[in-house]
This record gives C-alpha cells, sequence and structure tokens, in this order.
C-alpha cells in the first residue's frame, strides 16, 4: 500500500464540479464543490461553458485540500495524495482548438436535443438500430456522435479546423484530463472505455474507434482521444497546479463509476444513481448482453488488463432536474430539499401523474419527440399533489427500467443499491421501494460517484490492492422495505403507464 493517505476524485457533474478526498476506508475527508451556469439558449437546447467548469475544477481542488483542515488538523497538498480519479456527466460535447485550449462552441449537455434532424439523417440508411449491435445503443440525441456532427456543422470553419487536425474533442473527463496534465503544454488527450462507449463511435467489442462510422458522420479521426481503461496511470498532473506530480490514473463516466463505488461487481447485481437525471446499471459480466428492450449495453468498468465487464443501462433524462423545475420555473418551494415538505402535506398524489419528458423519452423508449405532461388534474389538486407526483415520477420511471432490465436479463433483482442527492428524500425511496416491490438500500457513503472514480485510480498506484478492498469497505446505511400492497401497486403503475402514452409525438414536425 502506498505511504501517502488519501486519493482525491475530481466529480465533474451536469449542475457542479466537486472534488472530493477519500481515506484508505472510503470515508470523505474533505470536499469542494462549485455550481455552474445552466445555458438554455432554444428549447430543447442546453449549454454549458467549458471554460467555467476549468477554472470550477481548479478552484474546488484548492477548497477540497484547504477543506482537509478540518479532519486531519492541517491543509492537504500534493505530497498527501497518492492519486486523483476523473468522473464526469456522459455524453457531453467539448470540442476545442488544441492550440490555443479555447473551446469552438459552449459544451452540448447530454440532455440536449438539438440534433434529432442528424439523427433522422443517420437513421435513414438502416434504421435507428443499424449501429446498436456494434456500438449497444439505438440512434438518439443522447450520445455524443450527432452533438459533434452539429457543431462541425454549425459552427463556421469548425470543419476545415477539424480536418487540419486544428481540434479536439472530448466529452468533460477528456477535457479535464488535457487540463489536468497540462494543457496547451502537452496535455493528454485520452478518455475510458466507459466513456467512449457512450460516444457511439467505439465499439463495445474490439475497444476500438469504428472508422466506417466516423467516416459516415463527417467526424475525423484525428478528433478523437485515446481509449484506456478505467484504472491505470495516465500520466501525471501539471507541475504549475495544486497536484503537481499527482498520477492521475483513474477515468469512468459518472454512473459506471457509481457501480464501482457501489462495489456491484457480480453478475446480476444493480444501483440506481438519482441525480439530475436516474440512471440504473446491472453488472452482466464480460460479455456484453444485446437488449431487446430498449436498454444501452454499455462498457461498465475494465481495471488494467483485465478482461472487460460490461452492464445493462437503462437511462432516465429528467429526475433531480425536474424537482429544480418546481423551484426555479414555477417557484412553487423556495429550495429542492423543500419538495419531501411539501409532497409530505397530502396522503397521496391526488389522481395525478406527472410524465416529465423535457428531453423527450429515454429507457424504455427512446422518443425523442415526446414532450412532458401532467395528466389526472382536478380542481381539488394542490401543489402539494404536484409535488408527489413529481417525485413519484422518479419512482415510476425506474420501474420501467427495472422491468425491462429484468426482461433482458432474465434476472430477478433481490434489492436497489442507490445513491445520489435524491436518495435524502425519505418520501421518495420509501414510495420507490414499493413501486419496485424489493428493498432499496443505502450505502454509509452516498458520494459513490466520486468514491468509484477514487477506488478505480487507488487500485492503479496500488492505494487498494483490488476489488475486494472495495466490497469490504461498503456498508449499510438505510434499508427501505416494500409496504405497498400488490393491487394498488399494479393500479398506480397502470395509471402511469396510461399517462406516458399521453406525451408520445408532441413535437410538431414543422416547428422541431
Amino acid at each position: 500500500m502506498s505511504q501517502k493517505k488519501y486519493v482525491m476524485a475530481i466529480d465533474q457533474g451536469t449542475t457542479s464540479s466537486r472534488a472530493i478526498i477519500f481515506d484508505h476506508y472510503g470515508r470523505i475527508v474533505s470536499v469542494g464543490q462549485l455550481e455552474h451556469e445552466q445555458i438554455f439558449p432554444s428549447p430543447g437546447w442546453v449549454e454549458h461553458d467549458a471554460t467555467e467548469i476549468w477554472y470550477n475544477v481548479r478552484e474546488v481542488v484548492g477548497r477540497a485540500l484547504a477543506n482537509a483542515t478540518k479532519q486531519t488538523g492541517m491543509g492537504l497538498n500534493h505530497h498527501d495524495i497518492a492519486a486523483l480519479g476523473i468522473t464526469n456527466q456522459r455524453e457531453t460535447t467539448i470540442v476545442w482548438d488544441k492550440n490555443t485550449g479555447q473551446p469552438i462552441y459552449n459544451a452540448i449537455v447530454w440532455q440536449d436535443t438539438r440534433s434529432q434532424d442528424l439523427v433522422d439523417r443517420l437513421a435513414a440508411n438502416g434504421g435507428p438500430d443499424r449501429w446498436r449491435p456494434l456500438v449497444g445503443e439505438t440512434l438518439s440525441t443522447y450520445a455524443s456522435i450527432t452533438k459533434i456532427m452539429w457543431i462541425l456543422e454549425n459552427v463556421p470553419g469548425a470543419r476545415e479546423r477539424a480536418e487540419r487536425g486544428e481540434l479536439l474533442f472530448g466529452n468533460p473527463d477528456t477535457w479535464v484530463i488535457w487540463n489536468m496534465t497540462g494543457g496547451i503544454n502537452g496535455g493528454l488527450h485520452a478518455t475510458d472505455v466507459t466513456n467512449a462507449s457512450r460516444t457511439m463511435l467505439m465499439d463495445i467489442h474490439t475497444l476500438q474507434w469504428r472508422e466506417d462510422i466516423c467516416q459516415e458522420a463527417g467526424i475525423p479521426l484525428n478528433m478523437l482521444p485515446e481509449i484506456r481503461s478505467s484504472s491505470e496511470v495516465y500520466g501525471q498532473c501539471r507541475q504549475d497546479g495544486l497536484l503537481a506530480g499527482v498520477p492521475l490514473a483513474g477515468d469512468l463516466g459518472d454512473q459506471q463509476a457509481a457501480t464501482f463505488g457501489q462495489a456491484c461487481f457480480e453478475p446480476g447485481m444493480a444501483k440506481n444513481t438519482y441525480g439530475t437525471g436516474c440512471f440504473m446499471l446491472m453488472n452482466t459480466g464480460t460479455t456484453p448482453m444485446p437488449s431487446e428492450n430498449g436498454m444501452i449495453t454499455t462498457v461498465c468498468y475494465k481495471i488494467g488488463n483485465e478482461p472487460t465487464v460490461y452492464a445493462l443501462e437503462g437511462s432516465i433524462a429528467v429526475t433531480g432536474s425536474l424537482i429544480q423545475w418546481l423551484r426555479d420555473n414555477l417557484n412553487i418551494i423556495e429550495a429542492s430539499e423543500d419538495v419531501e415538505d411539501l409532497a409530505s402535506s397530502v396522503k397521496d398524489n391526488g389522481g395525478v401523474y406527472f410524465v416529465p419528458a423535457f428531453s423527450g423519452l429515454f429507457a424504455p423508449y427512446w422518443k425523442g419527440d415526446a414532450r412532458g405532461t401532467i395528466v389526472g388534474m382536478t380542481r381539488y389538486n394542490t401543489k402539494g399533489h404536484l409535488a408527489r407526483a413529481a417525485l413519484e415520477a422518479t419512482a415510476f420511471q425506474t420501474r420501467e427500467v427495472l422491468d425491462a432490465m429484468e426482461s433482458d436479463s432474465h434476472v430477478k433483482l433481490g434489492e436497489l443499491r442507490v445513491d445520489g442527492g435524491m436518495t435524502a428524500n425519505n418520501l421518495l425511496m420509501q414510495f420507490q421501494s414499493d413501486i419496485l416491490g424489493v428493498p432499496v438500500v443505502l450505502p454509509m457513503v452516498a458520494e459513490t460517484t466520486a468514491l468509484g472514480a477514487a477506488y478505480a485510480a487507488g487500485i492503479a498506484v496500488g492505494f487498494w490492492s483490488g476489488t475486494a478492498d472495495v466490497t469490504n469497505n461498503w456498508q449499510e446505511n438505510h434499508r427501505w422495505n416494500p409496504a405497498m400492497e400488490p393491487d394498488e401497486r399494479d393500479r398506480t403503475l397502470r395509471l402511469w403507464k396510461k399517462a406516458v402514452t399521453r406525451t408520445f409525438d408532441w413535437v410538431d414536425d414543422d416547428v422541431r
């Protein structure tokens, strides 16, 4: 084991960037966190300022090192950190000039739906599933491929610059890695297999970029980062930074990192992360499992030269962001945590069902032209019923994903491990257990996304010996057991599914 006592993870998420320092037992030592601006230029468009994200990453690293004083009695520096791991919002697309380090356009966020016309163009020759056997998912606006295409086709001069080798593409992990390791002064242009598997440009069997797909999409191969494993030493952090010389040794997309942090290392184990969106992953072992029910076949993780581990994933676009919408757009709560008290002010949803298809419907439907709807309202209803329906929407969507996943895998889930900010909502977690009919289990360390990236980095440098250490560190914090009668569960699920059908085919083709 390394003589250094700590590992840091940078968690570059959809709404904020965090740096978290962990000790050898996987316990949080300190945290630094900053939110960044959410930019909505047009309906369905979601952007971030990549430069702001990089500034925030540097700031939160400093805050985490300084805040360690509370736990350790002194601030920490790079001499105390054995390794750095990166985790990030997947699919979000950044293109920048490798000579200046400046993005040529805002980051196009994974939720963004502007590229539906490009999806339709690619699907015209072979249908939306034409590349599913190779890349594991259906063509949609979710993946990075059409986001890159949009930038190359809409930013003046971008295609020519890309063909001359001047531009680089990366998801936020690659953007952070490049900057952390030197940027224009020799920064590493790299990603890991989990993030690459969500671009629709990597063959999930060979773990290599597909030249034929890139060619059809008009994406020069020289834009793409080198694909590495999730746990290996990529390089050292830049000498003029706060983490000078620290090995950058782990990289996973946020949902795969959470699966790793939840110690879901055996086939059939599953976790669900409740954040801006909601993402369930089930470990399926070392063989990729095709889905017949709208799930994504994705890389789960790869440790060094060990065999690649795969997963089925169900991705839900809008969960935590729906609560933010209640707060920021409707102003019916002052803070996100107020939603539980408001929802608890009524005994049930009062017949109201809220389907938040703000970015279309993701798994298991994959309908980009769906739009959000609230059904079942009467004069009786209050804002409490709306708040409760918003919370229940997360649980209903998760149930539909689990049903599809169990059908694909032929595995009946015994319990669901959960993490993310919304797990602090007891009302939601109890309803989730009720509607699933299985226990919902929260670990002692709920920050499993950052923890998974830390474990991957620490394993690469010998700070932890392997996944057995991760399993030994995992501890249960709380368990919710189902209490709903089966007849009531079936009734409310039936009404939910009826509400979902009201969202279909809502977008007018003339104004898309």
